[in-house]
């Protein structure tokens, strides 16, 4: 689980820097820094899973299956969110 910072992707975490680069599997809401998106390599899978307010969005559920499923398949799986996860978000159901 990563928190993609204020926004800016220089203020993303080193760690969560390297993780990125490390993982085969991507879940991104639609508030984490799309340029780290951008620096990814080309084999990694993205999964939008947008989270618009009152629009698309991907179900807690379906999201909570997808990090399960690609990690049991023995894959590096990062969920990359807007902001603080776990002030901001719901850190605590996906960690």
């Amino acid at each position: 689980l990563v928190g993609g910072g204020p926004g800016d992707p220089d203020l993303i975490t080193v760690r969560g820097r390297r993780l990125l680069a490390e993982a085969d599997v991507v879940i991104a809401d639609r508030l984490g820094p799309r340029d780290l998106l951008a620096e990814l390599p080309p084999h990694v899978e993205v999964v939008d899973a947008a989270k618009i307010p009152y629009g698309r969005a991907m179900a807690q559920e379906a999201i909570n299956e997808a990090l399960i499923t690609h990690a049991r398949a023995g894959k590096s799986v990062v969920r990359l969110k807007g902001g603080d996860p776990f002030v901001f978000g719901r850190g605590m159901e996906e960690a």
